[in-house]
């Protein structure tokens, strides 16, 4: 596989596209993981090991109801396309993809906020899902914290259906699947708690400069997909 092909691999945009949003939603996200582990118990919180292991469990949760949707992106992918044939839809799939992947660069850039009302699609469905995931607080197992993870991994977010958009454009179940593990990958180290990796990630999401240059990287990358 040479360079084109790598960066024109919807997996290799996907988790581009996580990790460009670790920019974006590194104090939503990062609040939500410091709110959860406060609510554990106190003899969790003093256990590294423990807590380590709940955050992970919140954030495997999270990914894994994200390839849920890759999943059932691409099984409606599979559906619209045999009306206007494989190929041809295919295609019309990969340009509106790439127009969302663009949006996205430039609401990262801070030169499109308007993209943030792509947000409000799911609105709905958050609002039928969400208390279901209010139940599970506070935490008190590792199973609870995978269920909430999985709530949580369908907050509406831009961002996430910028991934999804691209998903639909595989072609394939698999890849779809793919990714938006890769997506969810791309988002962990944002969203892994307080660290030194974190802690550089806060700084950078407040430089102006590195949003613009994140943003006009994914609309570079848009462009060479489309």
């Amino acid at each position: 596989m040479n360079i084109t092909q790598l960066i024109s691999s919807p997996i290799f945009i996907a988790f581009l596209i996580g990790l460009s949003s670790s920019l974006h939603c590194v104090s939503m996200c990062g609040s939500i993981i410091g709110t959860l582990s406060f609510s554990l118990k106190p003899e969790v919180r003093a256990n590294k090991s423990k807590m380590t292991a709940f955050i992970l469990s919140y954030n495997f949760g999270r990914i894994f109801s994200y390839m849920l949707a890759g999943l059932l992106i691409g099984l409606i992918e599979s559906v619209l396309t045999l009306p206007l044939g494989e190929e041809h839809s295919h295609r019309y799939l990969q340009i509106l993809s790439s127009i969302i992947i663009t949006g996205a660069g430039f609401y990262i850039a801070g030169w499109f906020p308007a993209f943030a009302y792509i947000e409000k699609t799911g609105s709905r469905f958050w609002k039928f899902i969400e208390p279901y995931g209010r139940k599970l607080i506070p935490v008190a197992h590792l199973r609870h914290a995978f269920l909430f993870g999985m709530v949580w991994g369908w907050i509406p977010c831009g961002l996430v259906y910028t991934a999804a958009a691209l998903a639909a454009t595989t072609g394939n179940i698999t890849t779809s699947v793919l990714s938006m593990l890769a997506f969810g990958l791309g988002t962990l180290p944002a969203v892994l708690g307080t660290g030194m990796v974190s802690s550089f990630i806060t700084r950078i999401s407040n430089l102006h400069t590195a949003k613009q240059v994140i943003g006009m990287l994914l609309v570079i990358i848009a462009v060479i997909s489309l």
